[in-house]
């Protein structure tokens, strides 16, 4: 039932609302009033509204930013910062952003790599929707799930899931303060990928408020849509409000352990020889390494979690990869969630209960990159990039190990098409803490020329990319831009899954309302018939 006092507030705004319509009205204001006209719950402004003459914008703004380029003075901001409380608030920004003729970027975890969660380069004015407020995470042991919403980090997944069993986790990110409404849209790889597959492989359920407002579900958005906003990459078909995810198994005690190289104690070699048993190792055992510049050398750091105990994991590596040298001493058997702390680079004995802040330990001005690479890249190839390393300031690679349950799913079974004969995955970094502009060119200009220099090792036709691992320098959307414009960018990062993405798109948001530099693209309307035989 409605309460009276909502009634007198609907209609005290709707009489300030025409007397507005008939003087010069803001945006925020528009917007604001518009979602209290529209919302089942009414909202003082000052609890979820944040306009830039607010004492507390640029903490709002900042909060969850992670690439801190984003965040410079040259850079635009938005109009306004809403934070909704209930899903409800949603449905009414998608419909207010309209009749305020605004755009909306859309933040959950602020990881999106070129800042397109909290920044737009091209449209003005816009306004974010901050998820973070809608953050529940409900997990059902007897049922193998957890609903999840979408401002949640998988941190707080990851603790909500271990206070309810000590053997049970979900395979996603690593860094644990990423928003998991993104996270999964673009995939959602981690530690246990080898043995589960991603993320968005293990979703059974979604929440959406599509491009006219409406609240769906797996039944009602249809099969379709469900199959895009798994690893389709983020704020493309509607905005994400909670995941379904299923749980999967996990040992009551599993393995961690960290070996560093450097070049004067053979990492070349022993990097050419991980390349060529990564992906054929036991799908328990996930083995990463970190590039890092050293003290006039190069480190190769061996990161790795096994789903067991010590013992047989060091027979597993006598016999498959004796050249890292493991010993007993090396390894530490704890529980899932102790190794998510471990993997995630808190420091040893932090409680988990740190994970319900959601915080990242990392802020930086950084540009990033990424390969897939199906060849082992020979030791010349890998001098070359010890070369390169040492020329930058603060480097950093990680490579990712395939193989296991990710060659084994189907490359169209969700839009990540990454998969049977891709070794690892490379993502490339350049990190810095000044913010100076003028320190920003020769950062990107070196992030180029690595990556021009890694292009005949890498994955060719196309030169595959991670969409989670954003880079506008692929390409962007413009104004009108075309499917095959889009390809430039969409076939890196879904190979022949773009062609249905655009399908998709144009089925279920034929205005393009949700778009940014690089979302999916609808097809023109002349050719939206003869799309829908080139796309099938």
């Amino acid at each position: 039932m409605v309460s009276s006092d909502f009634v007198i507030l609907t209609l005290f705004l709707v009489l300030v609302s025409n007397s507005w319509a008939a003087t010069s009205q803001s945006l925020q204001e528009k917007f604001y009033f518009c979602i209290s006209l529209n919302s089942e719950l009414s909202i003082p402004f000052s609890t979820a509204f944040y306009a830039p003459d607010n004492a507390s914008f640029s903490s709002i703004l900042q909060s969850s930013a992670q690439n801190l380029r984003y965040l410079m003075p040259s850079v635009a901001k938005p109009q306004l910062i809403f934070t909704p409380l209930t899903e409800n608030h949603v449905q009414a920004a998608v419909q207010c952003s309209k009749e305020a003729g605004t755009q909306l970027r859309i933040r959950s975890g602020g990881h999106d790599y070129e800042g397109l969660s909290y920044m737009s380069e091209l449209e003005q004015p816009f306004i974010i929707v901050d998820l973070s407020k809608l953050r529940s995470v409900h997990v059902d042991i007897q049922d193998n799930s957890a609903w999840v919403q979408s401002g949640a980090t998988v941190g707080e997944l990851y603790y909500r899931i271990s206070q309810k069993s000590k053997t049970h986790g979900f395979p996603a990110g690593l860094c644990t303060s990423l928003g998991i409404g993104g996270h999964i849209t673009g995939g959602a790889y981690g530690s246990m990928m080898r043995k589960y597959g991603l993320g968005a492989d293990n979703v059974v359920d979604a929440r959406i408020v599509d491009a006219s407002g409406r609240l769906l579900d797996r039944e009602s958005m249809g099969e379709d849509l469900f199959w895009a906003i798994r690893g389709g990459g983020g704020a493309s078909f509607g905005i994400i409000l909670a995941w379904k995810v299923q749980l999967v198994p996990v040992p009551a005690i599993v393995t961690v352990f960290t070996v560093p190289k450097t070049l004067e104690q053979g990492a070349t070699k022993i990097l050419h020889r991980w390349q060529q048993v990564v992906d054929k190792l036991d799908e328990d055992l996930f083995i990463r390494v970190i590039i890092l510049k050293g003290e006039k050398t190069v480190q190769n750091l061996y990161q790795a979690l096994f789903l067991g105990r010590a013992d047989r994991l060091l027979q597993i590596m006598e016999g498959s990869f004796p050249e890292l040298g493991l010993t007993q001493k090396d390894c530490t058997e704890m529980s899932w969630i102790q190794s998510v702390m471990y993997i995630g680079g808190y420091p040893g004995n932090t409680p988990p209960e740190v994970l319900l802040q959601g915080k990242s330990l990392f802020k930086d001005y950084f540009k990033a990159k990424s390969d897939f690479i199906k060849e082992p890249i020979p030791e010349t190839g890998l001098e070359g990039l010890w070369k390169r390393i040492l020329e930058e300031e603060s480097p950093l690679s990680i490579w990712t190990p395939y193989g296991g349950m990710m060659s084994k799913i189907s490359e169209s079974e969700i839009p990540f098409p990454h998969r049977k004969g891709v070794i690892f995955k490379i993502q490339y970094l350049s990190r810095w803490d000044d913010d100076k502009p003028e320190s920003v060119p020769k950062h990107m200009e070196w992030m180029r020329r690595l990556y021009n220099y890694m292009a005949p090792y890498a994955s060719m036709f196309p030169r595959e990319a991670y969409v989670n691992y954003r880079d506008l320098e692929l390409g962007m959307n413009k104004n009108g831009t075309s499917f095959i414009e889009a390809s430039a960018w969409g076939t890196r990062y879904f190979k022949d899954n773009f062609n249905r993405l655009v399908k998709i798109k144009t089925k279920v948001d034929p205005d393009n309302f949700f778009r940014h530099e690089q979302s999916i693209p609808t097809l023109p309307l002349m050719n939206r018939k003869r799309g829908k035989r080139l796309i099938h």
